[in-house]
């Protein structure tokens, strides 16, 4: 029976290797129990405390077969030798209990052939490091073992007998088969494997002389290493990017363009069909070459304008640009005139109509002239009043306080203005030549500043302000004279389109 075992071994590790899979040797330690159950008298509480696990080894070969292209998922299956087994072992009280046996223990030593047939799972922890988890059921192969019953006497009497265990239907005999079910749990780091696992029988694996069933139990701890390279499954036998099924040359690595067969010169048509081989051409031309000068995929031989590249379309030719302003006919919302790209190729428009356009009109809703930018001139009038207010705007004496007797002629300026949002307003501030002209600058510059400011405060646009003082850089009389310096002490009030 052992020489069909060992057969058996031999010809599973000649199988791996004839499958090219992957293949590993892994061992450890052990520790098995038997789960029983029967119908004897208080047998849970009188004789089960006694019963203790076996130690033992396992070793043997793991082959792994991966499952799909993502080569996360494997068959693993194994062939390895396990130690099985209990022992039972009780000290007798003879004070309390009425026996001449002072010891008895016995032995249950039972060695398998365990072939597990697993689905295992790698997660990969890092680049040499998978997380892995495994299930699946095993068939286990009795391969020998042996029963040993001692004994000890208050006459310190010794007896001991040690028997093979048998196979068959006969009472104290065990099965040849056994199946079951097992996990393992680990790590695998490069080639080498470190993993836990726990099997449980699920067959009754042994017949006593008494009504019960008996089932394998087995932790145990294992170190594994790979003997050869992972085996990676691809759909892509020619490792060219063609997946096979899409392959029309499986076997031989090509271009994608030519359906994954050979492709010198990567035109798209595959060797085997290119009259040209080794010149890029077109598939419609079996792969041949048809002049392009112009590269602009119109054949020459119907491209009208050969040496430009153009469109179908257009036979070859570049879209027309009819108006010649840069904007081909198919963007040009006005092909016919001429207009800047940010107008869409239209000319800019002129809403108020005035021969100004718009972007360069001050005023493009109203019409007006090139002298004032596009808005209408100032009336006569309008300018006569505010130079008439102008001239009714006083100060207190070496102040830039605003007299009160100014204020109904800056109330008028507020009301043109505000009748007029078109209109923008420079006030100027002007002072005699009495004093140092720095002072007088300033004190100019604080005037023109105190008249916009009240213009502001009565609800006129800062924007269309502007103050700037001159100081005595411009008189308008002669400063030799008291009427010629109260003629220059002023404020000047200038009206502009905006």
């Amino acid at each position: 029976m052992k020489k069909f075992y060992t057969l058996l071994l031999l010809t599973s590790t000649l199988h791996f290797a004839h499958a090219q899979m992957r293949v590993g040797i892994l061992g450890g330690p052990q520790s098995s129990s038997v789960v029983e159950k029967n119908y004897i008298p208080d047998w849970e509480n009188t004789t089960k405390p006694f019963y203790e696990k076996r130690g033992g080894l396992h070793v043997g070969l793991i082959g792994e077969i991966p499952l799909g292209y993502s080569n996360k998922v494997f068959f693993q299956p194994g062939v390895i030798f396990s130690n099985k087994g209990r022992k039972y072992q009780r000290y007798f009280d003879t004070t309390k209990v009425k026996t001449d046996t002072l010891f008895h223990s016995s032995t249950f030593y039972t060695n398998y052939i365990d072939m597990p047939l697993n689905i295992a799972v790698k997660l990969p922890l890092s680049k040499k490091t998978n997380f892995l988890i495994s299930a699946g059921p095993y068939l286990s192969f009795f391969y020998g073992g042996k029963q040993n019953f001692e004994t000890r006497d208050t006459n310190n009497r010794y007896k001991q007998d040690e028997s093979s265990i048998q196979t068959g239907k006969n009472p104290n005999s065990v099965t040849t088969f056994d199946l079951g079910l097992n996990a393992r749990i680990g790590f695998e780091i490069g080639n080498v494997l470190l993993t836990g696992f726990i099997s449980q029988g699920l067959t009754n694996f042994y017949k006593a002389s008494y009504d019960g069933t008996f089932k394998h139990k087995v932790i145990g701890a294992s170190l594994g290493f790979w003997l050869n390279k992972r085996v990676i499954l691809t759909n892509d036998q020619d490792h060219d990017g063609v997946p096979d099924k899409s392959d029309a040359c499986p076997d031989v690595p090509g271009s994608a363009k030519a359906g994954g067969c050979p492709d010198k010169d990567d035109d798209g048509v595959a060797d085997a069909v290119d009259k040209c081989p080794d010149v890029p051409g077109l598939p419609r031309d079996r792969g041949c070459p048809i002049l392009d000068r112009d590269h602009d995929t119109v054949l020459d031989d119907v491209d009208q304008c050969p040496d430009v590249p153009g469109t179908f379309k257009y036979h070859g030719c570049p879209i027309p640009d009819t108006d010649g302003d840069g904007l081909n006919d198919e963007t040009d919302l006005c092909p016919d005139k001429a207009g800047p790209i940010e107008f869409n190729g239209c000319p800019i428009p002129d809403t108020d109509g005035d021969g100004i356009n718009d972007k360069e009109d001050k005023c493009p809703t109203v019409a007006g002239s090139i002298a004032t930018k596009g808005c209408p001139d100032i009336k006569k009038e309008i300018v006569d009043r505010v130079n008439y207010a102008a001239k009714r705007i006083f100060f207190l004496t070496g102040s830039d306080k605003i007299a009160n007797e100014s204020y109904s002629a800056l109330n008028s300026v507020v009301a043109i203005l505000r009748n007029d949002t078109t209109m923008k307003l420079m006030i100027e501030g002007h002072t005699d030549n009495v004093g140092k002209p720095a002072t007088n600058l300033l004190l100019s510059q604080k005037r023109a500043d105190a008249v916009k400011n009240y213009l502001v405060q009565k609800g006129l646009d800062a924007n269309r302000l502007e103050a700037k003082g001159y100081g005595q850089e411009k008189p308008v009389a002669d400063n030799t004279t008291p009427e010629g310096k109260a003629a220059n002490r002023r404020v000047e009030l200038k009206l502009s389109q905006q």
